[in-house]
């Protein structure tokens, strides 16, 4: 066990400015948990197709590699796409947790059948292939969605919130949900208006936020001296690589 306080780092897979101000992120800590973030410089402003969730990847690996080599404890990824996630696990020692896998395991322990309700329609396809290759395919109920882009749910949060606990109920009533996922980390913050519009219904059920969720599983695990098996995600073979110049000046300097 590690009895100093936890540093843990949320590295943002998207381009777009002041999307996790320094002091949400702190709020995100406490006693022995330290929280930061940082950021990517080449990518899509936010992440609503699989084609993003791609071109993201080099730059989300460069800002975990550089995590590890600054001495942070364990990182977690600000995307419900889980962008890199697997690949980053071969490049560094500490635990890299995607919000995704960590929602749908827990969802998976609170309820017999979760629902994933996140933004765009066009979703549907990526959580459900998410929960497939988690071995949890048969504990979802549905995927719905509120319809508002990423860079748009903030504009007017009274909105976002009432869609999210209309698909919420819905996911209940309808599919069969006992638990439901934010599909989008912008959705952060959110759990206790939703939670709260379930109750006035009488439906009772976690709401379960990706972010913070994650956050607290990482930090547990570095405080148990945990991180993701060598042998499941081995360092990848040394080989030519053509091009990501600033990958390769990252991978250099973190062997130094």
């Amino acid at each position: 066990m590690i009895d100093r306080p936890i540093h843990v780092r949320i590295v943002s897979p998207i381009t777009a400015r002041n999307f996790r101000p320094p002091a949400v992120l702190e709020a995100l800590g406490g006693l022995g948990l330290k929280v930061s973030g940082s950021q990517i410089e080449e990518g899509p402003a936010s992440i609503e197709s699989e084609f993003e969730t791609a071109i993201c990847a080099p730059d989300t690996i460069r800002r975990i590699v550089e995590a590890e080599r600054e001495g942070v404890d364990a990182v977690v990824i600000d995307c419900m796409a889980d962008p890199a996630l697997r690949a980053a696990r071969e490049m560094v020692r500490i635990p890299v947790i995607g919000p995704s896998q960590a929602a749908m395991h827990v969802a998976a322990m609170l309820g017999h059948r979760f629902s994933v309700v996140t933004v765009m329609r066009r979703l549907r396809a990526q959580f459900e292939n998410a929960a497939a290759l988690h071995g949890l395919a048969s504990r979802m109920a549905s995927v719905r969605s509120v319809d508002i882009p990423v860079l748009a749910l903030e504009d007017d949060l009274d909105a976002t919130q009432r869609l999210l606990v209309e698909q919420a109920r819905l996911a209940v009533e309808k599919d069969g949900a006992e638990a439901v996922i934010f599909g989008c980390t912008g959705l952060l913050g959110c759990a206790g208006a939703v939670r709260a519009g379930l109750l006035a219904g009488g439906i009772d059920i976690p709401v379960i936020d990706p972010i913070p969720n994650a956050v607290h599983i990482a930090a547990a695990l570095a405080r148990s001296n945990l991180t993701h098996s060598a042998l499941t995600y081995p360092p990848p073979p040394e080989k030519d690589v053509a091009g990501f110049e600033a990958l390769r000046a990252s991978l250099a300097a973190a062997a130094q």
